[in-house]
């Protein structure tokens, strides 16, 4: 808590400048009876010491784990410079930039991080961030069904979306008229199911969700996907991991007839594989319309739950659809470099009926976190991070895909987490390991009843052997208990 310096004389001398007797009289306007009598629920008061020595017991209570949790929240290595930088005062106490002429600095910075991720997204333009991925997704929803001008209210959503997200994008579109429709996932990939999507081809949407990697870690047919959207008149809205885009193709590149799957090397762009850069042929649209997810694996801790940021970026024809803000590089009268906010398209800013969202401020905190990260890290840093993510996950699945009672799920690439199958109750397992200090991986069972016994693991760069041997090894240790064998011994020395 910062120290706050206003003595009980500086309050009455506050109060005597502007003639109140008391700091309730500055509240009379309140009915009585909505005045509580009191925070009944709230202890008495500390001194700083003893709430210091609490919040240190507090946060002692998450424990020191070794972390295989993804499921979107990602335990990345972030350089010490990052929040060296972000919390000097300059970044740190800077708000919304109302007066914008006063607020060079934040509006620079802002600028510079639109101009990062619609480089890493391959699309043109990206407002100044939003609450968290799922509510970016949601607000990537409505953008498209305001965008479609058949007056379509239906958008088709697979099952391999994070269910969170797909919780969030529901409790915002479902009082709006807003259907969303499910497409299944294909039970040996993980990936969405083309011939489920296809026999959605006569439902009339305004766009189709492409997440890349999906929820379980899959590598969708995102070429496919976005072709699919297009050629049936609908938008494709991508939900990304922003690290995996140092290596995957950017989704302003998707579709276009290529291969159905991006590979884990960095795509070439359409210039270098002699193709046109702009639509193709026929007035075909290439590229993903709208690409959003969660910044937090861009230098954001995991803080035991957020706060995290989303992000946003579209097509030059959606701007007007953008929510948030959006800044601008100008030049002014004597020709000097300048910073403006070009687009505010909320209802602070004009007609409440022309707003396109209502959100009041971004993350702005998290983004300077995310683009000192980015700048720091460069395109070079970026792409060591996702390869050695990727390597240490499949190592990983290597190592415990040769237990007994352990089997690997889906049969398809994935970027930096899979999933597994045991032959034990997931939470059981799961809380054994926990026992042995390792978070082991999240029960797909609780969000995929069909996916019982299935654990969805990740591991980041932060992970080394020995990380990998431990779990390995305890894991074994707690099947083989519960299976009534000892470590090592294999299943044929009881038969």
């Amino acid at each position: 808590m910062p120290f706050i310096p206003h003595t009980e004389a500086d309050i009455f001398a506050m109060l005597e400048s502007i003639g109140a007797p008391s700091l309730d009289a500055l509240f009379d306007e309140i009915p009585a009876d909505l005045n509580c009598a009191g925070l009944k629920g709230i202890p008495a008061g500390l001194s700083e010491m003893a709430v210091t020595r609490l919040m240190h017991g507090r946060a002692a209570q998450d424990g020191f784990y070794s972390n295989f949790i993804g499921a979107g929240a990602y335990e990345h290595h972030i350089p010490a410079a990052v929040w060296q930088i972000v919390t000097r005062g300059e970044f740190y106490s800077a708000y919304t930039p109302y007066q914008a002429e006063a607020s060079q600095g934040t509006l620079q910075l802002l600028y510079e991080y639109q101009t990062m991720m619609a480089s890493l997204t391959g699309l043109d333009v990206s407002n100044a961030s939003l609450y968290d991925g799922a509510s970016a997704l949601a607000e990537a929803v409505l953008m498209a069904v305001r965008a479609n001008k058949a007056g379509v209210r239906r958008v088709l959503m697979p099952a391999t979306v994070h269910p969170r997200y797909r919780a969030v994008v529901q409790s915002t579109v479902k009082h709006q008229g807003i259907e969303l429709v499910s497409v299944a996932y294909d039970p040996a990939t993980g990936a969405t199911d083309l011939a489920a999507l296809d026999a959605l081809a006569g439902t009339h949407a305004a766009a189709l969700v492409i997440p890349q990697p999906n929820f379980f870690g899959a590598l969708e047919p995102v070429d496919v996907l976005t072709d699919w959207a297009h050629a049936h008149g609908m938008l494709a809205i991508a939900v990304t991991n922003p690290l995996s885009l140092a290596l995957l193709k950017a989704p302003g590149q998707w579709g276009g007839g290529n291969a159905a799957y991006s590979s884990l090397t960095p795509s070439p762009s359409p210039e270098e594989r002699g193709e046109p850069s702009a639509p193709l042929r026929g007035g075909d649209v290439v590229g993903a319309d709208i690409c959003v997810g969660d910044g937090q694996p861009l230098g954001v801790p995991l803080s035991s739950g957020g706060p995290y940021f989303g992000f946003m970026t579209a097509r030059q024809a959606l701007v007007r659809q953008m929510p948030g803000r959006i800044v601008g590089r100008t030049v002014d009268l004597d020709g000097k470099p300048g910073f403006a906010l070009t687009l505010q398209a909320r209802e602070q800013h004009i007609r409440r009926s022309k707003a396109t969202s209502n959100i009041c401020t971004n993350q702005g905190l998290l983004v300077t976190a995310a683009t000192i990260h980015m700048s720091l890290l460069g395109p070079e840093g970026l792409k060591n991070v996702a390869l050695a993510s990727h390597a240490s996950t499949r190592a990983l699945l290597d190592k415990l895909a040769s237990l007994s009672g352990v089997e690997r799920v889906f049969n398809v690439p994935f970027f930096h987490e899979t999933v597994i199958r045991v032959n034990t109750p997931v939470p059981d397992v799961l809380r054994a390991l926990r026992a042995q200090g390792i978070l082991g991986g999240h029960d797909l069972g609780r969000d995929y009843p069909e996916l019982a016994g299935c654990i969805l693991i990740c591991a980041t760069e932060t992970k080394t052997e020995d990380d990998l041997e431990q779990y390995r090894q305890q894991l074994e240790r707690i099947l083989s208990r519960r299976n009534g064998r000892e470590p090592g011994v294999p299943p044929c020395a009881y038969k």
